[in-house]
């Protein structure tokens, strides 16, 4: 079932060129940055890294809203670590895995495990992956 919008919030403008070895820019002008491939050792970023601090970023943003329901008092030095993992499939094709390490100083690992479980049901990014790729949560 496909999620619609009732009312958009934000929409991200961006142009591409040059795929890995390019350059992405937003249109607003607040982002310029160059892309290269994984592991090519030269300037710039790449898919992977910009979809894990985007996706890093969002659930930090989930974890809040689900504080709030289930009256939990998120944590000021609240952290999400991404990776997520670019590989082959055993049809020749490619696909992505993602773990994201959460820390929650302070909370008790209930407390903690209840947050991210919610949380994981409100993120955008979180709902856009879930059936698609494999993820996983590390709650130290």
């Amino acid at each position: 079932m496909t999620a619609q919008l009732e009312k958009v919030l934000y929409t991200a403008q961006t142009r591409t060129t040059g795929g890995r070895d390019g350059r992405g820019q937003s249109t607003d002008g607040s982002l310029d940055l160059p892309l290269s491939p994984p592991g090519s050792g030269r300037p710039g970023t790449n898919p992977e890294q910009l979809f894990a601090i985007g996706w890093a970023a969002c659930f930090i943003g989930a974890l809040r809203r689900a504080a709030q329901t289930l009256d939990i008092r998120v944590p000021a030095d609240v952290a999400v670590g991404a990776e997520v993992s670019l590989g082959n499939t055993a049809d020749g094709g490619f696909a992505l895995a993602a773990q994201l390490t959460v820390e929650l100083p302070g909370l008790s690992a209930e407390d903690k495990q209840r947050l991210v479980d919610a949380a994981h049901q409100l993120c955008p990014y979180s709902k856009a992956t879930r059936g698609n790729i494999d993820v996983s949560f590390v709650l130290p």
